[in-house]
């Protein structure tokens, strides 16, 4: 049972760590469609698991992990025996850290990493999340520190394995592809930082260094979506942030996040989240307590 679901939303309670949930799940039952704003970590511990998402059944084994990023809206399915580790991670609190926001533009969909393709980064990844755990249960002095330190980690190996694939960029040279990889996680940073702005395809395709027809076909490429999909998806996890506020109407969060109007704001929000700002809004009042 999802302690706290309100339509598709899950809000997160966070109890030892602040900004992380971390605990051995040993339920059998199933878990409806929802999505949350933390990123998510299944690792199973004993059987498997299974996770539907964009009608996709993902069934996952002891030695996999899988990465949900935040706002993703997904199903998971229990055996009738078992236990996985689950993390659940306030993107709120790292998405501002340099170099986050690049990485989420470059995972920007679900994860998963199989043992039997990629032991080493598997083992790896199942290491730490071990010792994630024993931190976050043990609670010794400083845990919170070196919980976000080996999290960051943990994002970083799936993220530079998941550029290291030849799926980003199939046409081009090793040597273009790891240039072309560094000029759009530079675009998608400076996208997520200046959001709020009038950001045009001519003028990011001149920072980036290319034509606006290469620029777009390029970008869709590297992050999945269209320039215009990926910055509207900057602008609403920024109105996500502000909305958090209890100082700032639903107005002066459309403003402040780069929406022309309430209307578009609403129009937009409700089709990503599936609900309004001010649902969101009220959801979230004892977030920011």
């Amino acid at each position: 049972m999802i302690p706290q679901l309100e339509g598709t939303r899950e809000t997160i309670k966070y109890d030892l760590v602040k900004g992380i949930r971390l605990y051995r799940n040993r339920e059998v039952e199933d878990y409806p469609l929802h999505w949350h704003t933390a990123l998510e970590i299944i690792a199973p511990i004993e059987s498997g698991y299974t996770a539907i998402i964009d009608n996709q059944v993902i069934d996952f084994f002891p030695g996999d992990i899988l990465f949900i990023p935040p706002g993703t809206l997904h199903q998971l399915k229990a055996p009738a025996t078992g236990s996985r580790i689950i993390l659940l991670a306030d993107y709120s609190l790292i998405g501002n850290i340099p170099g986050v926001d690049s990485l989420f533009a470059a995972v920007n969909s679900s994860t998963l990493i199989r043992k039997a393709d990629n032991p080493e980064l598997a083992d790896y990844l199942s290491k730490q999340i071990n010792h994630l755990f024993e931190e976050y249960v043990n609670h010794d002095s400083f845990c919170a520190a070196l919980i976000y330190s080996d999290l960051i980690r943990f994002l970083v190996a799936i993220g530079r394995a998941h550029l290291d694939t030849e799926s980003k960029f199939p046409e081009a040279t090793n040597a273009k592809r790891h240039e072309y990889i560094q000029r759009f996680m530079t675009i998608c940073e400076y996208m997520t930082q200046h959001c709020a702005e009038d950001l045009s395809m001519d003028d990011l395709a001149n920072l980036a260094g290319f034509s606006r027809f290469h620029f777009s076909r390029l970008f869709k490429q590297f992050t999945g979506l269209s320039c215009y999909e990926y910055l509207t998806k900057c602008r609403i996890d920024l109105a996500e942030r502000l909305l958090i506020n209890p100082d700032l109407s639903v107005t002066d969060v459309a403003m402040q996040a780069g929406f022309n109007s309430l209307s578009t704001f609403n129009r937009i929000f409700k089709t990503a989240k599936n609900c309004t700002p001010t649902e969101y809004k009220k959801m979230n009042k004892n977030h920011h307590m």
